[in-house]
């Protein structure tokens, strides 16, 4: 955090000195030894009496920095909206003719993909013309991958009721991840369990967690959850009022 402060207070001093030779019309190249200490000086004792300058400046750049990430995940959604929308590996959910799709890249062991869980549940209750779609994106380690190898063989198995059995109880799930607990779980939920543990190693569940990482790469998602909101990336967590404010822009 220091770190990035330093970078943006050195961006904005620059950016500072710049407007000023740029206002005054001069090249601190040809400045003279006594003059750059003397402009130096002035600088120092403008930004010392007026702080608030920098932080405004960095505010403004920090702004700017998040438009342009915006525009620039705007243009990878578009490019990638058949693959984040139409394929045919994902599970979905909600209202499946709604008029709004929404994307989540989770993980099962991401604790803020749990927090996630009872807002977007609240989102799809409260609005009803909302389409979820779910996207295996397991990078927190091998108890991650384990678990969506499990979730994705359930749906391939067993289909969608399974798949979103399966999918709320391992968002739920703590301790040890493992044949023995997943065996556990899924004799629970009444499901065949040996037909899915037998094609969790699959080339078929293989497929989709390998074609949503290369998905998450193009699109740079490296963290979880992101969400693809219509035609807009938003990366982590969301409350649900702040996802429906979104929504409302959309629709009007």
């Amino acid at each position: 955090m220091i770190r990035k402060a330093a970078k943006a207070l050195l961006a904005t001093t620059s950016a500072l000195v710049l407007s000023v030779q740029a206002a005054f019309a001069f090249d601190p190249a040809n400045m003279t030894e006594q003059e750059r200490t003397a402009f130096d000086a002035a600088v120092r004792s403008y930004l010392l009496e007026n702080p608030e300058v920098i932080v405004e400046a960095i505010n403004l750049m920090e702004q700017r920095n998040a438009e342009q990430q915006a525009a620039a995940d705007d243009e990878l959604v578009a490019a990638y909206s058949d693959e984040l929308f139409n394929d045919n590996h994902s599970w979905v959910t909600g209202n499946l003719d709604g008029d709004i799709v929404l994307v989540e890249f989770m993980d099962y062991r991401c604790g803020y993909c749990r927090r996630a869980v009872p807002e977007v549940n609240s989102l799809l209750e409260d609005d009803g013309n909302i389409k979820l779609i779910i996207k295996e994106f397991p990078i927190l380690g091998e108890a991650s991958v384990i678990s969506s190898r499990f979730a994705i063989a359930t749906l391939q198995v067993a289909g969608d009721d399974a798949y979103g059995l399966v999918h709320d109880a391992l968002l739920e799930m703590n301790g040890e991840i493992n044949g023995v607990t997943l065996r556990r779980l899924g004799e629970g939920l009444g499901l065949d369990v040996d037909a899915i543990m037998d094609h969790m190693d699959s080339d078929e569940v293989t497929a989709v967690i390998v074609t949503n990482r290369q998905l998450a790469q193009a699109l740079k998602i490296n963290g979880t959850p992101t969400f693809i909101l219509v035609d807009e990336m938003l990366r982590g967590y969301l409350p649900a009022d702040q996802m429906a404010e979104i929504i409302a822009e959309k629709r009007s």
